[in-house]
């Protein structure tokens, strides 16, 4: 077990050094110039090595962002049982990307990712994947079961989907406030309600 305990945290490193490496060079050269064996060479590992850790460039820029999207389930399960649905996801993802943010490793993948569209595209493509891990959590705190309800879909849907899009294009459009803030302004506006009335334009008045 001791042995295996060892190998596993050798692994860690290495994975952890694979990271580094990769937002080094993302940030020098960019993400379309950097090219797996350079992310290898500066670990001294071949690049076969890399791909028992990550299976492309991509995967390794948004290894970090998968390991937040986790965090946030995690602590979102952990949220008191009273607390209500979007109450207890805003805590948690709030909670968990203010750490996040404070790692200048993790923000200095999120600035590569923000200016790469198709690194943006698949972050939010990949949290997607987690769609039915996220409604039976979802589904645990209601007491109800998602393939009867559609009610947990529906909320993972917004958490997942319509949450990350609207930071996205809040900060394409200007807002400097880091992403933990952005959160918490979308989840709140979510809590409020989007039946907005129409106004005087769309009226006629």
């Amino acid at each position: 077990m001791e042995k295996l305990g060892l190998r596993e945290r050798k692994k860690q490193r290495t994975r952890e050094a694979l990271i580094d490496a990769a937002q080094a060079l993302f940030c020098t050269h960019g993400f379309e110039a950097t090219t797996i064996d350079q992310i290898a060479e500066s670990v001294e590992v071949s690049s076969r090595t890399f791909f028992r850790y990550f299976t492309s460039k991509e995967d390794v820029a948004l290894a970090l962002a998968d390991e937040q999207i986790t965090a946030v389930l995690e602590a979102f399960a952990a949220q008191p049982a009273d607390l209500p649905v979007l109450t207890a996801m805003q805590t948690a993802a709030v909670e968990v990307m203010r750490t996040y943010e404070t790692d200048t490793r993790f923000h200095s993948l999120q600035n590569v990712i923000s200016v790469n569209p198709a690194l943006t595209a698949a972050r939010i493509e990949r949290a997607t994947t987690r769609f039915d891990e996220v409604a039976r959590l979802i589904g645990a705190r209601m007491g109800v079961d998602p393939a009867a309800d559609p009610r947990p879909y529906l909320v993972a849907s917004v958490a997942l989907c319509a949450v990350q899009t609207a930071v996205v294009a809040w900060r394409a459009a200007g807002q400097q406030a880091p992403e933990s803030e952005l959160t918490r302004q979308a989840f709140d506006l979510l809590t409020i309600g989007l039946d907005y009335p129409a106004g005087p334009t769309a009226t006629g008045h």
